[in-house]
């Protein structure tokens, strides 16, 4: 009887204590979020009405995304930026090679994050015929 008592407890905290990181995560993002321009955070918002929940999961934990390419089936991480912010992953999820391309025009992360996201989504293989490859610098 005391075991299952004691099974019960630490499932009670540990799911507080998911609760507590989940809430603080999303407060942290707010936060970030409050300190931008209205520009950007319009762009932040389109963007994230644009991604999958699993894709959305990620931008807020860590800022970056992953989408698989239409035609090859890759996978790309698309980190917050502007410019040489895509990066082909390999079976292990490390960064193989990286790519830059983003639409004409002065325009905010998010929106150029989400032009990038559509054209791997849609039309992969011109995209990465228009984009500059890289040698990826971080992991």
């Amino acid at each position: 009887m005391p075991a299952a008592s004691l099974r019960r407890s630490v499932e009670r905290i540990r799911r507080a204590l998911a609760l507590s990181i989940q809430s603080w995560r999303l407060f942290h993002t707010r936060l970030r979020e409050a300190s931008r321009p209205k520009k950007e955070v319009r762009g932040l918002t389109l963007l994230r009405q644009w991604l999958s929940p699993d894709q959305l999961s990620q931008f807020d934990r860590y800022e970056h995304f992953e989408v698989v390419g239409c035609q090859t089936g890759r996978r790309y991480r698309i980190r917050y930026g502007t410019a040489t912010n895509i990066y082909e992953l390999d079976e292990y999820g490390h960064p193989k090679e990286g790519w830059c391309f983003v639409p004409l025009g002065s325009l905010v992360a998010g929106d150029v994050m989400l032009a990038q996201k559509i054209a791997l989504e849609t039309d992969e293989l011109n995209a990465l015929q228009v984009a500059k490859s890289f040698r990826p610098t971080w992991c």
